[in-house]
C-alpha cells in the first residue's frame, strides 16, 4: 500500500501525565482548546480529550491510578499551532505567563522568527506561530 492510498478519519496524539489538572489548565484555560471528551476506568486509565473546532486531530492526556510519568524529551519536540492573527498570539502567550508559564528560548532559533514558545507543566514545549502553515 502506497501512502497515497491511506486513509484515516481522525489523528489523535495520547500523552501521560501526572500532572493530569495543571496539564488539563494549561491546554484549556490557558491555550483555550476545546475540551471535546473526557473518561474513566479504562482498566486505570483517566483521559481528556482536547480539540480545535471542525479538525479531526486531538490531544488527549491521561493517567493511570499507578502513576505516570512522562519525561520531557528534547526542547526540540514541538507542538506547533499555526496562527494567523499575531494578536491572538499575544493574548494566549500573556494568558499563559500570567497562569506562570512564560515565553522560553527555543532550541532552534526558526520557531523564535514568527513563534512563541511555552512549555506546558510537563515540561514538553508548544509554539504559537505567527503564520499559516501553507506560507
Amino acid at each position: 500500500m502506497e501512502f497515497s492510498d491511506f486513509t484515516a478519519a481522525q489523528v489523535r496524539i495520547a500523552r501521560p501525565t501526572d500532572k493530569f489538572e495543571e496539564i488539563i489548565d494549561f491546554y484549556q484555560n490557558g491555550l483555550g482548546l476545546k475540551r471535546i471528551g473526557e473518561f474513566q476506568g479504562h482498566r486505570g486509565y483517566e483521559g481528556v480529550i482536547f480539540g480545535l473546532p471542525e479538525v479531526n486531530y486531538h490531544l488527549e492526556f491521561t493517567r493511570h491510578v499507578d502513576g505516570s510519568p512522562c519525561p520531557a524529551p528534547t526542547k526540540d519536540n514541538l507542538l506547533v499551532f499555526y496562527i494567523t492573527d499575531k494578536s491572538e498570539i499575544n493574548h494566549v502567550a500573556h494568558r499563559l505567563e500570567k497562569m506562570g508559564y512564560p515565553e522560553v528560548d527555543p532550541e532552534n532559533e526558526y520557531w523564535k522568527e514568527k513563534g512563541v514558545t511555552i512549555e506546558d507543566p510537563d515540561g514538553w514545549r508548544i509554539v504559537l506561530m505567527n503564520r499559516s502553515f501553507a506560507d
